[in-house]
C-alpha cells in the first residue's frame, strides 16, 4: 500500500478519495471514488449520469486515456422522433447563457462504464470498496457545496423545476432552494449506488438501473434507449503528447478537443521565454488562445472525424505559428498521484443538467445534448452511436527527475484556457503549484458574439485590435477550477485545491 494525495471539487470528495486510499487504494481507486461521491453530491454542477475521461499514467507502462464521453442516443427510433422532448431555456450564470433541458437533452452517459475499465486495469481495492464513500455519504444526506448553492441560484426554477423529483431534493417544501451548507436527501440514492457497488457498472447499461433509466427517457420523449445502453463502450485510447521543457505531457485526444487545444496553446506559449507576466507576455497568452479557439470552431466543432484537423492544429503549434491557424459545462475534477508514482486525472460532465431525475433511483441525468456550444450543428444533429465533442482535458505532466503531476478542470470552453494558464505558471514561468493555481486568468472567448479578452483582477492586460475587454471584479469559478496532484520523489506528496471552487484536498493511504 502507498500514500496517496487527492485534490478534487469538495472536501467530501476529497476525504471519501482518502478512505479509500486507507483501505488499500492506489490513486486511480481514490480518484475514482471522489469523482463518484462528486457526482452524487454536488446538484447542479454534476450528476450521476454524466460522462468523462480518464487520463492515467503508470510510471512502470505508458499513459492511456480512457474515453468514457457522452454518445448520441437514439438507436432504432424513427426519424421523427428527433429534435423532441427538449426546451430551450436561458439562465442568467456567467454573464448568460443558453441550453436544453429535459428528457430530449439527455445523452448515453459513460462515465461508469469508464471507471469500471480503470478499476479493472488499475485498480488495487475491489469495486465495491470504491463505492462505499458515496453510499454512506447518500444514506446520511450531504451539505449543499458552495459551487452548488451559487449555480442552484440560477437554475433551481429553470432547469430542476419541470420534474415534480428532482424539484423535490432541492427545495424546501416552501419552495425554497437549498442554500450552502443545508443538508440533501436524495431518495433512493444509496440504494442505486448500492445496487451499482454490488452488480458493477453493468447494472446501469444492462441491468435493471439501465432499463428504469430507458425508460423515463422514453416517457419524456428523449432518444435514449436500452439499446443505446447496451451498446456503451469505454475506449482505451493513446493520449495527445507533447515535450515542455523538461516534462512529459499527456492529455485526451480527439474526438475530444479539449485536450488538443491546450496541447497546442502550450506549444505555442513554449516557443516564448518569458518569465512574469507583463502585459506584452500576456498579449502572447491572449494571441496563442485566440489562434486555437477561432481553428477549433472553424475546424474542429461540426466536423465527424476531428483526428486530421487535431492534428494539422498541433503541427502548426509545434512550428509556433499562431497566424497559420487563424488562417486557415459545468463539470468536476480529480486528480491523485500517488507515492509509487501512479498518477490518475479525472474529468466528468453532465452538462448544466437536464433536470431529469429517473424516478425512485435517486439518478440524476445530464443534459450533455442541450450543451448550445457542443452542439454547434444542431440539437440532435449527430448519428447514433458518435461522441460527443468535448472541452475536457485531463492531464498528467512527469519530469525527467520522477516528479508526476495530475491535473485539470471543470469549465466549458475555460477549461483549457485555465489549464494553460496554470500548467505555464507551473512548468514553464516556475511558480510554485499553489501560486500557479491561484494566480489570476485570461480567457479569449466570443462573448455575446464579440471577440473579447475575459480576465480577472489583477493582470495588466490590454486587448489586442479587434478584440473587447471584459474584466471580472473578483477571481471567478467562472475561470475553472484547477484540482492537481503532485508526487516528487525528493518532496513528496501535495496536492492543491482551487479556491474558485472551494475544493479540497486530503491524503490517505500508508507508507
Amino acid at each position: 500500500m502507498s500514500r496517496v494525495t487527492i485534490a478534487s471539487g469538495s472536501q467530501l470528495s476529497a476525504d471519501a478519495g482518502a478512505a479509500i486510499a486507507d483501505a488499500g487504494g492506489n490513486a486511480v481507486d481514490a480518484a475514482i471514488g471522489a469523482a463518484i461521491v462528486s457526482m452524487c453530491t454536488e446538484p447542479g454542477i454534476i450528476a450521476p449520469g454524466a460522462s468523462g475521461y480518464l487520463t492515467i499514467w503508470d510510471p512502470e507502462s505508458e499513459p492511456v486515456v480512457i474515453d468514457a464521453y457522452a454518445e448520441m442516443p437514439g438507436r432504432g427510433l424513427r426519424p421523427e422522433r428527433f429534435g423532441q422532448g427538449g426546451t430551450e431555456v436561458h439562465i442568467d450564470y456567467g454573464g448568460g447563457m443558453t441550453t436544453v433541458v429535459g428528457a430530449g437533452s439527455v445523452a448515453t452517459p459513460g462515465a461508469f462504464a469508464g471507471f469500471g475499465v480503470a478499476s479493472e486495469r488499475f485498480g488495487a481495492v475491489p469495486w465495491e470498496e470504491i463505492l462505499r464513500p458515496a453510499v454512506d455519504v447518500a444514506e446520511t444526506g450531504f451539505p449543499i457545496s458552495s459551487a452548488s448553492g451559487q449555480y442552484l441560484v440560477y437554475s433551481h426554477e429553470k432547469v430542476f423545476g419541470w420534474q415534480q423529483e428532482s424539484y423535490r431534493a432541492i427545495h424546501h417544501p416552501d419552495g425554497r432552494p437549498l442554500q450552502v451548507g443545508e443538508t440533501a436527501h436524495i431518495p433512493g440514492l444509496a440504494a442505486s449506488l448500492s445496487q451499482i457497488g454490488q452488480e458493477g457498472p453493468d447494472s446501469l447499461y444492462t441491468g435493471s438501473l439501465g432499463q428504469a433509466i430507458a425508460d423515463a427517457i422514453q416517457r419524456g420523449g428523449g432518444l435514449l434507449n436500452a439499446d443505446d445502453l447496451a451498446a456503451y463502450e469505454a475506449i482505451v485510447r493513446e493520449p495527445v503528447r507533447i515535450t515542455i521543457d523538461d516534462w512529459d505531457v499527456v492529455t485526451n485526444p480527439p474526438p475530444a478537443v479539449g485536450g488538443a487545444a491546450l496541447a497546442a496553446m502550450l506549444l505555442l506559449v513554449d516557443d516564448h521565454p518569458f518569465r512574469e507576466w507583463t502585459t506584452d507576455e500576456l498579449t502572447h497568452l491572449i494571441e496563442a488562445q485566440r489562434a486555437v479557439f477561432e481553428y477549433r470552431i472553424r475546424e474542429l466543432d461540426e466536423v465527424a472525424d476531428r483526428s486530421e484537423p487535431a492534428q494539422r492544429l498541433l503541427e502548426a503549434a509545434r512550428l509556433g505559428e499562431p497566424g497559420r491557424l487563424l488562417d486557415s459545462p459545468s463539470t468536476i475534477h480529480t486528480s491523485a498521484v500517488d507515492g509509487d508514482g501512479l498518477a490518475c486525472a479525472v474529468t466528468v460532465s453532465a452538462g448544466y443538467g437536464s433536470g431529469l431525475m429517473v424516478p425512485g433511483t435517486g439518478l440524476w441525468m445530464n443534459n450533455s445534448l442541450g450543451e448550445v456550444e457542443l452542439n454547434r450543428s444542431g440539437f440532435h444533429a449527430q448519428e447514433p452511436g458518435a461522441r460527443l465533442i468535448s472541452n475536457m482535458a485531463p492531464t498528467v505532466a512527469r519530469h525527467k527527475d520522477g516528479t508526476v503531476l495530475a491535473i485539470g478542470s471543470p469549465g466549458a470552453d475555460r477549461i483549457t484556457s485555465a489549464l494553460c494558464c496554470v500548467l505555464v505558471n507551473f512548468l514553464h514561468v516556475g511558480m510554485s503549484l499553489s501560486d500557479s493555481i491561484d494566480a489570476s486568468r485570461v480567457h479569449y472567448e466570443r462573448f455575446q458574439g464579440v471577440p473579447t479578452v475575459s480576465h480577472e483582477p489583477g493582470l495588466a492586460v490590454e486587448a489586442p485590435e479587434g478584440l473587447e475587454l471584459r474584466r471580472f471584479p473578483d477571481k471567478s469559478m467562472y475561470f475553472g477550477g484547477v484540482q492537481a496532484a503532485l508526487f516528487s520523489p525528493a518532496a513528496g506528496l501535495y496536492a492543491n485545491a482551487d479556491p474558485r471552487r472551494a475544493g479540497g484536498t486530503a491524503r490517505g493511504g500508508v507508507a
